[in-house]
């Protein structure tokens, strides 16, 4: 017979095995649980398409039926030339000044002339001895020589003011009647304080605000002023204001089209460019499904776009529709559940 106090104490280890058992396995549950809901709470991980080349460069990847997903478009570029030229900034220039000046030259030429036609009427016949005295000859002289000096000192006041190139326009009349009509303007452009050109420019390239389509202007002169802000070298130009978007007053910078070689670049058309870290990029394809983002100057605008002298050459496959979906494709990051 087993004695009873040896059945009581395998009893009461039985039941502290079961016990210990039973908090063991309620452990490693919670811990089990608890686990689970930390691996949910880790981000998933989206399968890259980004590469990096050997010199950092980014490429994205995009099989062809994403390409088609999100209407992708790529075109060659082509080869263009520009003028070299230094940008500028300035205005377009009230008229009025110029115009009252143009109106007192005429008024003086035409006195000119009627007091030179009276001096050599009288001249005339006082060498016939006719009915006409030495004084009247000699106040019509001196008439004619004050008309005289009266327009010679309102084209002083016009070269002083505009330069010697309004004096020499060859209609002067039908030019200022042009810029009061507002069918041409007047635009200066000044250069930044320090920077100068040896020679004059041949022409100009106004951008407006707000749009990039660059619009031609001949060249005028050089002012004949400092402009007290700016404080830098002045030209003057003339631009036809065909589509009436230019106002006396108008904000506006410009390229100075200088002489020499032609610079060679490519035109990139304004939807290839996209912006990021306050920079300019495009992407080039570089294979049927890669994509390679690369930086751009886009500081000069032209017809369409932007010519672009470094990074890029003629042939060169462009995303013209679909850039911002690839700068996307590259900016994406680890997200969680739930977000």
């Amino acid at each position: 017979m087993i004695p009873a106090k040896r059945i009581a104490l395998f009893s009461a280890l039985v039941a502290f095995a079961v016990v210990l058992a039973a908090v063991v396995y309620g452990y490693l549950r919670m811990r089990k649980e608890r686990t689970g809901d930390g691996e949910s709470d880790k981000p998933i991980v989206a399968k890259s398409r980004v590469e990096h080349g050997t010199n950092g460069e980014a490429v994205v990847n995009l099989d062809l039926d994403t390409q088609r997903l999100i209407g992708l478009q790529t075109a060659a570029l082509e080869a263009a030339t520009q003028s070299p030229a230094v940008k500028a900034y300035g205005r377009v220039l009230d008229p009025s000044p110029l115009l009252a000046l143009a109106s007192d030259i005429a008024m003086d030429r035409a006195t000119l002339a009627a007091s030179s036609k009276e001096y050599q009427r009288l001249k005339t016949l006082f060498a016939q001895g006719q009915n006409a005295s030495a004084k009247a000859l000699e106040s019509a002289q001196a008439a004619m020589q004050h008309d005289q000096i009266a327009l010679q000192t309102a084209e002083a006041q016009l070269v002083t003011a505009w330069g010697k190139s309004m004096v020499e326009q060859p209609d002067l009349a039908a030019f200022v009647e042009s810029l009061a009509k507002l069918e041409c303007v007047l635009v200066r452009l000044d250069l930044p304080a320090g920077d100068s050109l040896s020679e004059a420019p041949v022409g100009a390239q106004l951008v407006l605000p707000g749009t990039n389509a660059p619009l031609e202007a001949r060249f005028l002169g050089r002012a004949t002023t400092t402009d007290p802000q700016v404080q830098g070298a002045g030209f003057l130009f003339v631009a036809t204001n065909a589509a009436a978007r230019l106002a006396p007053g108008l904000a506006l910078s410009g390229f100075l089209q200088l002489p020499g070689a032609p610079l060679h670049g490519v035109v990139v058309p304004n939807a290839a460019i996209v912006r990021a870290a306050e920079r300019a990029w495009v992407y080039v394809q570089t294979g049927d499904t890669k994509f390679e983002r690369r930086e751009v100057a886009p500081d000069r605008p032209v017809a369409g776009g932007w010519f672009v002298t470094r990074g890029l050459a003629p042939a060169d496959r462009l995303v013209v529709t679909g850039a911002q979906p690839l700068l996307s494709e590259e900016r994406k990051t680890q997200i969680k559940v739930g977000d």
